[in-house]
């Protein structure tokens, strides 16, 4: 596919897969799923608001990597193994973004890779 861009970067979690952290096509880039794993050490953060945070900083370094920010994020998607933990969601994600937030969908799921609590994804949509 022409105009394909693999993004990476150390200051998230290494693929655990067959994937990439980020695709950039033309100006939308689509980020991979991030779960609650510390780059660093490679073990999950411990408890639900520490996943969170830490999914929300995994995202953010992917973005960075594409020259982005969450500014540009137009599309957020997020999985719970536990619906109860979506305000909690909520309160968190609201000191990662300002307004306008991102489209998004909340997902109810059986399990998510690494005993993870949450996982999120999302499309950036970048402006040269």
């Amino acid at each position: 596919m022409a105009n394909r861009k693999i993004i990476q970067t150390p200051d998230a979690p290494a693929a655990i897969g067959t994937y990439s952290q980020a695709i950039k096509v033309g100006d939308t880039v689509y980020l991979s799923g991030q779960i609650g794993l510390d780059p660093g050490i490679m073990q999950m953060a411990d408890g639900i608001e520490a996943q969170i945070h830490q999914v929300f900083q995994n995202l953010r370094a992917v973005a960075s990597a594409a020259d982005s920010s969450f500014d540009d994020l137009v599309k957020l998607n997020v999985y719970l193994t536990d619906l109860g933990h979506f305000n909690k969601v909520n309160e968190i994600m609201a000191s990662y973004f300002r307004q306008p937030y991102p489209a998004r969908a909340a997902v109810g799921v059986a399990a998510l890779p690494r005993g993870a609590l949450v996982e999120m994804d999302g499309v950036l949509v970048v402006q040269d």
